[in-house]
């Protein structure tokens, strides 16, 4: 313990050189803008970015990337909370409830708890971090394929009830999200599927963020046009303030959902260490849970506190947890990190167990530099929040065509072109009518995410049985996370059974 402080201090006397803390507030506030930005997110944020680390030593090169990956993990919820249009994928939990709170003129509530959660989140994340770095990585060596089935068959689980007391409507959209995952060139094979006529666009599958912005931004802003219409064109969010007394009240609120955070935090982390899983699993599956363990789980989907708290504690913890197999193994937990490994090598440093004794100030600074993000982000965050509750008082007629705009902007982004494009309204249109229709979009888009980690996982696993079903139960870990999510799987059913029952009663 003593040798590990020691170490962090000389970690913070890195970071907190002229140099490296000046590229920590400056990536901070990039990878806010960034992470804000529908479409665009950490990954290609990192990435068009990276040419400029080289002006600057391997370290301060690795802090500042960090910062713009810390950053952009707080400015996801900016664009999900004031326009409803998910800035990146891991942000798309937060949609559910933070929209909800804005346009109900309590946007500063929902960026308060979102920057605190994240606050939190990452907090906790860095203290596993440094403490207990070694056998965590040892952990995620033994997750292969069949527990990573059983991790998502857990998340799958988590969110059986986010579609309320409609389970055939809830189970219907997350068919459909799975067929969607489907869609482009079978993973063993390599033949085409659900390509629709051969059209080559569908050859390289449905792009997540196409789907949640198509649903997500053009749908919402279908509805809200809608619903507009009645108002007579003016901005249904023009009570939306932001006070001293008002943050607060806020910030006193969120301490009586210490839980919600500690949950998230550690979910988030846990599931950030997994090679290959990232943030965007470990924030869905934190909301899931949020809902299923609240004592009025009714609320969410309609302006809860704690599905805005419980998928941003968590995505920040899984964005410092994604760095530790990278660091220790050479094994990128996250696409993000994946693009930080790539810079690392280009430095001539070697990723794995030899980096913690070979390049000690590095790692440490890193480290370090992480704890400095964590709280610049969430200042910066804060002090921005006036700002974005200006955006939302523009009329809608203003706002509704800035909104479609980044909406084409985030769904053309990321593969250039047009098909994705087309494709993002038509998810829109399909979005607004089945909202119209009352069928829950979350399970859909939760699918469409989980569903290409879980086919190659699943397959891979019965590959390894020769077509057995038996090694998710009769391995350490995948045991008893499956099991937990065969459990979780049932409780809503149970719970449907026992009203019936006692509505039977009720009326003999």
């Amino acid at each position: 313990m003593a040798e590990i402080l020691t170490l962090l201090w000389g970690g913070f006397l890195v970071a907190f050189q002229p140099l490296n803390l000046m590229l920590i507030i400056f990536g901070c506030t990039v990878g806010l803008f960034i992470g804000a930005m529908p479409g665009l997110g950490s990954v290609n944020g990192v990435a068009i970015l990276l040419p400029l680390t080289f002006l600057v030593p391997p370290t301060g090169a690795i802090i500042f990337l960090a910062a713009i990956y810390y950053g952009a993990m707080y400015g996801g919820a900016i664009s999900s909370i004031m326009l409803g249009i998910p800035g990146a994928s891991t942000a798309v939990a937060t949609t559910f409830d933070g929209r909800p709170l804005a346009k109900q003129g309590l946007a500063d509530k929902a960026l308060t708890a979102a920057a605190v959660a994240s606050f939190v989140g990452g907090t906790i994340s860095v203290v596993l971090f440094t403490f207990f770095a070694p056998p965590l990585a040892h952990v995620a060596l033994f997750f292969g394929a069949p527990e990573e089935f059983s991790l998502m068959m857990l998340a799958f689980a988590t969110f059986v009830g986010l579609g309320g007391d409609d389970i055939a409507k809830t189970l219907f959209s997350i068919c459909v999200g799975l067929v969607l995952s489907a869609v482009g060139l079978d993973i063993i094979s390599g033949e085409p599927r659900l390509v629709f006529g051969d059209i080559p666009g569908f050859m390289r599958g449905i792009n997540f963020l196409v789907l949640a912005i198509g649903i997500y931004g053009i749908g919402e802003m279908l509805w809200t046009v809608e619903e507009n219409y009645k108002a007579g064109g003016k901005s249904m969010l023009s009570k939306a303030v932001v006070t001293v007394s008002r943050t607060v009240k806020n910030l006193k609120e969120l301490l009586g959902m210490w839980k919600t955070m500690l949950m998230g935090s550690f979910l988030g982390y846990f599931v950030g260490i997994l090679p290959a899983a990232g943030a965007t699993p470990g924030s869905l599956m934190s909301y899931g849970i949020a809902k299923q363990i609240a004592p009025d789980p009714d609320k969410f989907g309609k302006g809860a506190v704690e599905g805005v708290i419980a998928p941003e504690a968590a995505n920040n913890a899984a964005s410092t947890g994604s760095m530790l197999p990278m660091l220790t193994l050479g094994i990128p937990g996250s696409p993000t990190t994946a693009i930080l490994l790539g810079g690392m090598v280009i430095w001539g440093l070697e990723p794995g167990p030899l980096l913690f004794t070979q390049n000690a100030d590095f790692v440490w600074g890193l480290i370090a530099s992480l704890y400095a993000a964590n709280l610049f982000a969430v200042i910066i965050n804060v002090a921005f929040i006036p700002v974005f509750i200006w955006v939302l008082k523009m009329p809608f007629t203003l706002l509704a065509p800035i909104i479609f705009l980044l909406c084409l902007i985030g769904g053309y982004a990321p593969t250039q072109s047009m098909h994705d494009v087309w494709l993002m309204i038509l998810f829109g249109i399909v979005g607004y009518l089945l909202r119209k229709l009352e069928y829950p979009l979350a399970p859909a888009v939760l699918a469409i995410v989980l569903g290409p980690l879980a086919e190659p996982a699943l397959r891979q696993s019965l590959l390894i049985s020769n077509g057995s079903f038996e090694i998710f139960f009769t391995r350490a870990y995948s045991a008893p996370i499956m099991i937990s999510a065969l459990i979780l799987l049932a409780l809503p059913l149970l719970k449907l059974l026992a009203r019936q029952m006692k509505r039977k009663r009720s009326q003999a």
